[in-house]
């Protein structure tokens, strides 16, 4: 037998459509503009830096001498000669930078996220952690000459330019990890937990592996960006024109090191061989820099977790 519904029994009804106001539409309208104006003042000056480095230093990256020799049997104002010295020196103090930045960032960030929370010394950490990030570049170069140098006896070379070089490298792989870390869904740690998992363990087979692909991509982000820096190897190693794989004893060659060398050494004129060296070195450190983000995209999509 059926009972008839009261009105306050019966479904409310849905709402009317109401038409989109024409101030609504303006603002809509306004704010898209002003998204789009800011993203081509971000990329105009990116896109004409990248033109005018391809443009200027095409002439000599094209040459594979510029790739397989150095410039230990070429004057300074004489044409030839390659980078070959400078791609070594770089790609070396980049390499030992990470071996040593890397794991002390990640598990930085592994405590913060993972066991830290809320700690006097979690916050403590993210205090210095804030600190050293704003560290200028000149300013861990002194801090590492004055320790190592000064201190220590320790002579200019190129294990001295990585620990600088660490410096500016440990706080953008922390922020980067922390953040990977922290967007790794709680429920899996306490599905891995509800299995009996410990926690140490649970970090390493569930959380890192979920987070690793963000994780690799901020430290090929850090490793990128101080592979760029000039103060470290101003004040920590001399320049050799000669191929050294030597970290530990003598003068290295690096791409930043030698545009200012050459800066200092040659004429500045279109055309001239100082000039070439200049464009084709900062052409070649975009190149190395733009396969180390090609590597770091690629790794990233392979360690990604699989949906299934």
């Amino acid at each position: 037998m059926s009972t008839a519904l009261s009105d306050t029994d019966r479904p409310a009804s849905a709402p009317a459509f109401q038409q989109v106001s024409g101030l609504r539409k303006s603002k809509n309208g306004l704010a898209t503009v002003l998204v789009w104006l800011a993203f081509a003042v971000a990329v105009v000056p990116l896109v004409w830096v990248l033109y005018t480095v391809v443009v200027k230093g095409i002439t000599r990256v094209i040459y594979s001498n510029w790739w397989t020799e150095d410039l230990s049997q070429v004057l300074s104002d004489e044409v030839g000669g390659g980078v070959l010295h400078a791609i070594i020196g770089t790609l070396l103090q980049g390499l030992v930078c990470a071996i040593v930045a890397v794991p002390l960032g990640l598990l930085v960030a592994i405590y913060l996220v993972e066991y830290g929370r809320g700690g006097k010394l979690a916050k403590l950490t993210t205090f210095m952690v804030d600190i050293l990030s704003g560290v200028p570049s000149i300013v861990a170069a002194l801090f590492i000459y004055a320790l190592c140098i000064t201190t220590l006896d320790m002579p200019r070379n190129g294990i001295a330019v990585s620990l600088a070089l660490v410096l500016l490298m440990i706080p953008v792989v922390v922020r980067s990890s922390e953040e990977m870390l922290r967007i790794v869904p709680d429920d899996l740690r306490e599905a891995s937990y509800a299995l009996g998992v410990p926690k140490w363990k649970t970090i390493a087979k569930v959380v890192l592996p979920t987070a690793l692909s963000g994780i690799i991509s901020g430290i090929m982000v850090a490793l990128a960006r101080v592979m760029g820096e000039t103060a470290p190897l101003l004040v920590l190693v001399g320049y050799s024109a000669f191929t050294n794989f030597n970290m530990f004893d003598g003068e290295m060659g690096a791409l930043p090191l030698l545009m200012n060398t050459e800066r200092v050494t040659n004429t500045m004129a279109d055309g001239s061989v100082g000039a070439d060296r200049i464009w084709g070195a900062a052409l070649t450190l975009v190149v190395i820099i733009a396969l180390i983000n090609l590597a770091a995209t690629v790794i990233s999509r392979l360690v990604a977790p699989k949906k299934k």
